[in-house]
């Protein structure tokens, strides 16, 4: 397919998907504007939060408001993928379904931003997608003195960071915020740490016992987040015609119920 033409496909699918978005109630061109000119004289701080978000659910909130108010974010992006490399996308429900239910989940929070960073370019196969492009992405976007980006991610999937693409780099890019579970210990986090990218145990001393100071970066453990929910669970609830409440935002409840999302259950 032609460069040109695909641009323009992901050009009318980015407009469709952003029309979508404001009808969901996320004003997202206010929000991406109050981000970029926030706090100039400290630098911005924003956080990227990506996952199949298959659906969002309250424990991913839960874990971005806890992040929002450590970190003093200026903004926290949801990145939904439209192919992650270790999901295959067949098992997802469809990119634009997932994404409409983001920007429902981010309509209530002032600083919570619905990203198409990681969508395809529509009538296309799906594009895989690694956190490290879209994390370069960023910080071509937010790369004033003192910006910081705080890549968010779960306690097990960091674990798992050395089989990602490029994951050296993306330690030196970003803070990484790992979203603590109930007896998880944050010396789990450094033994997948390359011992090169380790700051000398001098040069930044810390009394904090959930912070891991590298290099350029840190490594923050967040504190541990009470929410038993997850994405399977809210699935399988819905197979079985059973009650979401508390599980996802309430206008996410709605959207899945009004487009009968997750019900192939009921009828096989």
């Amino acid at each position: 397919m032609p460069a040109r033409r695909i641009r323009a496909m992901r050009k009318a699918q980015t407009l469709r998907l952003r029309r979508n978005c404001e009808s969901h109630g996320g004003n997202l061109k206010a929000k991406r504007a109050a981000i970029r000119g926030a706090k100039a004289a400290r630098g911005r701080r924003i956080a990227l939060f990506g996952g199949t978000f298959d659906p969002i659910h309250s424990g991913h909130v839960a874990v971005a408001s806890a992040a929002e108010r450590r970190f003093h974010l200026d903004g926290v992006f949801f990145i939904p993928s439209s192919r992650p490399p270790h999901k295959p996308s067949e098992e997802l429900c469809a990119f634009e379904h997932r994404f409409a239910m983001v920007a429902l989940a981010c309509s209530a929070h002032p600083r919570f931003v619905p990203s198409l960073a990681e969508a395809s370019v529509n009538g296309a196969s799906p594009q895989l997608f690694y956190s490290i492009d879209t994390v370069r992405r960023f910080r071509r976007q937010f790369d004033r003195p003192g910006d910081r980006i705080y890549f968010i991610v779960g306690a097990d999937s960091f674990l798992h960071l050395q089989t990602w693409k490029d994951y050296a780099e993306l330690l030196q890019l970003s803070d990484f915020v790992v979203a603590n579970r109930p007896g998880f210990q944050i010396r789990k986090l450094r033994e997948v740490i390359p011992a090169a990218l380790l700051a000398p145990p001098a040069a930044k001393e810390s009394r904090d016992s959930r912070v891991i100071h590298l290099r350029n970066t840190s490594v923050y453990l967040l504190e541990t987040v009470a929410s038993h929910v997850s994405a399977t669970d809210v699935r399988q609830r819905v197979e079985r015609g059973r009650s979401l409440h508390g599980l996802v935002p309430p206008r996410v409840e709605e959207y899945i119920t009004k487009q009968e999302l997750y019900r192939q259950a009921l009828y096989t």
